[in-house]
């Protein structure tokens, strides 16, 4: 079960990262955070290895319960989803005829909450890696709102966790005004989101956002390139997008930023919310 707190409340503590390739951040850091993790749901993004391909402390740890969703595409994209009970369903996509081999997207149910892994596509303005995050975001939409329809209908709480590869605000980058022509914070991608978030349409909430409402960031990715990670130079593009009832009950959320650049075990940094449920 989840952990119980001194006050006896259920605590459910979630945890989402971009591990920039698993097998490279297991050889870094990943193996060794993932034992001192107190979290009861890890979600994890950009894995890029089939279950096969992955040491043994990774793909099948002592103490969870493991589903890996690899591409179809070798080496590309891959999400999992780790959890400390067992699921009562585990879902792989999200009923897209071109998006469920893509590794893109796993949910599963657990007492009271669906949670989820999700990698949306980086996209690059003018090529058709653009277009197919339009595609991506376009069919997405639609999912969520039935997601939350048929949670609410159940009883059930939502959490879609992952990188959105879209930072909402200006808040959530530090360059933005040179990033507005830019993949990632485009008007039309910023508008979407704001669609997800909107209470009259996709209904979730940006939990993270909630919980610090007047800070910069706090970011979650920032790149190898020149010196981001040391001058805070950084996007925030990995969220917990919540259903209210669920959002209402976080307590406390935020960015497991390493200590310093050698220390990093991949580009994005864990986004950890305690919920008191």
């Amino acid at each position: 079960m989840f952990s119980v707190s001194r006050y006896r409340a259920r605590v459910l503590t979630v945890t989402s990262v971009n591990v920039n390739g698993l097998r490279a951040a297991a050889k870094k850091g990943f193996v060794e955070w993932l034992g001192e993790t107190s979290a009861d749901v890890l979600c994890l993004q950009e894995v890029r290895a089939e279950p096969q391909q992955l040491p043994e402390e990774v793909r099948a740890p002592e103490g969870w319960y493991v589903t890996h969703a690899p591409a179809a595409a070798k080496g590309r994209a891959g999400v999992s989803l780790y959890s400390r009970r067992e699921p009562d369903r585990v879902q792989v996509g999200f009923g897209s005829a071109e998006f469920d081999g893509s590794g893109r997207y796993v949910e599963a149910d657990l007492p009271g909450v669906t949670v989820a892994s999700l990698y949306l596509p980086s996209g690059e303005v003018g090529t058709e890696r653009q277009d197919e995050k339009v595609r991506f975001m376009d069919e997405f939409l639609g999912y969520l709102r039935d997601l939350r329809a048929r949670a609410a209908a159940d009883g059930r709480e939502v959490v879609v966790c992952g990188d959105w590869n879209i930072a909402h605000q200006p808040a959530d980058l530090k360059n933005w005004r040179a990033n507005q022509k830019n993949s990632g914070f485009l008007p039309e991608e910023r508008e979407w989101l704001g669609r997800v978030l909107d209470e009259g349409d996709g209904g979730f909430v940006d939990v993270v956002r909630a919980l610090h409402p007047e800070v910069e960031g706090p970011y979650s990715w920032w790149s190898y390139r020149g010196r981001a990670f040391d001058n805070d130079s950084g996007w925030r593009i990995d969220y917990q997008i919540a259903s209210p009832g669920l959002a209402a009950k976080a307590v406390k959320g935020y960015v497991e930023r390493a200590a310093t650049h050698a220390e990093r075990w991949s580009d994005h940094a864990p986004v950890t919310v305690v919920y008191e449920l």
